[in-house]
């Protein structure tokens, strides 16, 4: 009999699942599928229809665990999706599938999960550091919000704790950001660090420096609606805008200043790692400096902060990683 594992990462645009036949400690990919996650009623559709397409039962495999990386919170196993009408229940997956062991976890902690899947060549470096052996890492990423989890050794391996390190207050650390916060305070209740790192984030920023004409004389000013980023970074690498511009280095420049906050705050000598869609589309600007500049800008802790290897992960699919490895042990773990 040959056991196999499913996993998958699934979001408001699109879910992908995979399935793994494990032989001893060998495992090999044997179907992968992506699905239009809109276009289906609930999980429960997608998943029946990708065991019936794969027909890994036909040929005498069993499933035997499975771990989906959700972009929404859980509790108790069970999770409504942040985009989609969707609940989700582990129990009631593992019961209807006839599978022994379910698990879902946020989509940040699959993706601190499968950091250590990645090679070299998933990564470029802000900055290479001195790594310290089972130290504390962190992983943070701008996309659609702000996702922050930390990785802490335990027994054999590096384990992570999610939190919701993005809704925690925008500290300002220029002038220009002081009067960056006094516009979004007239604007929001509370004002987190995902209000300006994040895609609508980004749009903020933008909006906020064309609302003074004399920062920019004789351009016109034309508010951007609520998640422009993808429009503010092809304006600025594409046509040079020069608010476009000036909104990507603000946005570094706060970028590093919280990646470095949260390494201090954990004594991330273990490595800080940038994730998110943002960070691998504005890679040529986090390389010009402004990025390290600011995360090492820590009084007397600036020494510190430049042995601190930093890195931003290039492979988009180190969630999916994530989840595939906590099936595999998952499924390790009932042998």
């Amino acid at each position: 009999m040959n056991n196999y594992f499913i996993y998958g990462d699934i979001g408001g645009t699109k879910t992908l699942l995979r399935a793994e036949v494990a032989d001893g400690n060998k495992t090999d990919l044997c179907y992968e599928r992506r699905y239009d996650s809109r276009a289906y009623p609930d999980f429960d559709t997608i998943l029946a229809d990708f065991l019936d397409k794969a027909e890994l039962n036909k040929a005498g495999h069993y499933p035997i665990s499975a771990c989906f990386g959700i972009a929404g919170p859980i509790v108790s196993q069970r999770a409504k999706l942040t985009n989609l009408p969707w609940i989700m229940d582990a129990s009631a997956l593992a019961t209807r599938f006839s599978i022994p062991k379910v698990k879902l976890i946020n989509d940040f902690e699959a993706l601190a999960t499968g950091i250590e899947k990645l090679s070299l060549n998933d990564l470029a470096a802000l900055q290479w550091g001195v790594a310290e052996r089972q130290a504390m890492r962190v992983v943070l990423g701008a996309g659609t919000g702000m996702g922050v989890a930390w990785l802490h050794w335990q027994g054999d391996r590096y384990i992570p704790l999610s939190t919701e390190g993005g809704h925690i207050e925008f500290a300002p650390a220029t002038s220009l950001q002081m009067e960056l916060l006094g516009y979004l305070m007239k604007k929001f209740e509370h004002v987190s660090v995902e209000r300006v790192l994040s895609g609508p984030g980004l749009t903020n920023i933008f909006n906020f420096l064309q609302s003074n004409p004399t920062r920019f004389p004789g351009i016109l000013a034309e508010e951007l609606k609520e998640d422009s980023g993808a429009i503010i970074t092809k304006l600025a690498y594409e046509l040079k805008h020069p608010i476009a511009l000036q909104a990507l280095e603000l946005f570094v420049e706060i970028y590093g200043a919280y990646a470095g906050n949260l390494a201090l705050l954990g004594l991330c000598r273990g490595g800080v790692y940038i994730a998110g869609g943002i960070a691998p589309k504005i890679i040529d600007t986090l390389l010009t400096g402004n990025f390290m500049q600011a995360f090492r800008h820590k009084g007397r802790y600036s020494e510190m902060m430049s042995e601190i290897p930093v890195h931003v992960i290039m492979n988009p699919q180190v969630g999916l990683l994530g989840a595939g490895l906590e099936a595999q042990r998952l499924m390790q773990a009932s042998v």
